[in-house]
């Protein structure tokens, strides 16, 4: 029998963290312990409202909890308004918000449902790694019943908020220290592989006869998202960052990693934030990372398109 992902989402939607939640929700390899938030593309207070917007539109019945408003050392970057928006998830319009947030806190919640939980654990972190680094430093036993942490943030050629830095490293380089050396395994979707899921016009044209609520989010989604991606970075399509964490557990194959010893810089310098990526192992140092280097693109967006199709029809 195909084992079944038990998974904590830790995100700062974001239109493209957003998608990694609807790839997550109804896939049968994966069980969606819970949704917790973190201050990172918006304010804490506007992704955890996008959290539950979404998780009520579609009908996700987890926790979601609020976690950190800000790093754990350093003052908060500001926040990715050129790309989604003044309220983090610009385009869809979403009825009177009812569902209500969990009290816990995200770093109580993510140590307790770990703690509880009868099968490790993957922690699938695709916003800056804040309250992830809080709940190992506050409860380091939870490392015990960790199985994975598969992150999407870093890059080992070029950032995307600095030259060396990928904005959810910079935007807590001290956290991504944390957990990079927590002795778990950690696989890095950084920009050198997710820069290659480009959103291109076809994609949201295949995806817009997908006739159910999933595919109608999708879609509204993407049109502004990939309409700021362009004006920002000039992508024809925009890159779909944070869903290339879910495809991987819902198949692995269908992206290549290398496994190489990550460090994070927190030295303060211009290089700060950046994920050292020993590409050429040019050290003994240990492997600490699968860092993903290629994306099977046809799969990835039959992956997509599959999740979609599982939400109510409109």
């Amino acid at each position: 029998m195909e084992k079944i992902r038990q998974i904590i989402i830790d995100c700062d939607p974001g239109h493209d963290d957003i998608v990694a939640i609807m790839l997550a929700a109804r896939n049968p390899k994966i069980k969606l312990l819970g949704i917790t938030t973190v201050n990172g593309n918006q304010t804490l207070e506007k992704v955890t409202r996008n959290a539950l917007n979404v998780c009520q539109y579609l009908d996700i019945d987890v926790p979601v909890c609020k976690g950190l408003a800000g790093p754990i050392v350093r003052e908060a970057p500001p926040v990715e308004e050129r790309v989604h928006g003044d309220s983090g998830l610009d385009g869809p319009v979403f009825p009177p918000l009812t569902k209500q947030l969990d009290p816990r806190h995200a770093v109580d919640f993510i140590i307790e449902t770990v703690m509880n939980a009868s099968e490790p654990v993957t922690l699938v972190p695709t916003g800056p790694l804040s309250n992830i680094a809080m709940a190992m430093r506050r409860e380091p036993k939870i490392l015990e019943n960790i199985d994975e942490i598969v992150l999407m943030g870093g890059a080992y050629q070029h950032g995307n908020v600095t030259p060396a830095a990928e904005f959810n490293i910079y935007a807590d380089a001290e956290a991504a220290h944390v957990v990079f050396s927590c002795g778990r395994p950690v696989v890095m979707m950084g920009l050198d592989l997710t820069r290659q899921a480009l959103c291109y016009p076809e994609i949201v044209d295949r995806m817009s006869k997908i006739e159910t609520k999933g595919g109608k989010l999708f879609v509204d989604l993407m049109r502004f998202f990939c309409m700021t991606q362009k004006k920002v970075f000039g992508w024809e399509g925009g890159p779909l960052h944070d869903p290339t964490t879910v495809a991987y557990l819902i198949d692995p194959d269908c992206i290549e990693t290398k496994a190489m010893h990550t460090d994070i810089d927190i030295s303060g310098g211009q290089s700060h934030g950046r994920t050292n990526c020993d590409f050429f192992n040019l050290t003994d140092k240990v492997k600490n990372t699968k860092v993903a280097v290629k994306l099977h693109v046809d799969r990835f967006w039959d992956i997509v398109e599959e999740n979609l199709k599982l939400y109510d029809h409109l």
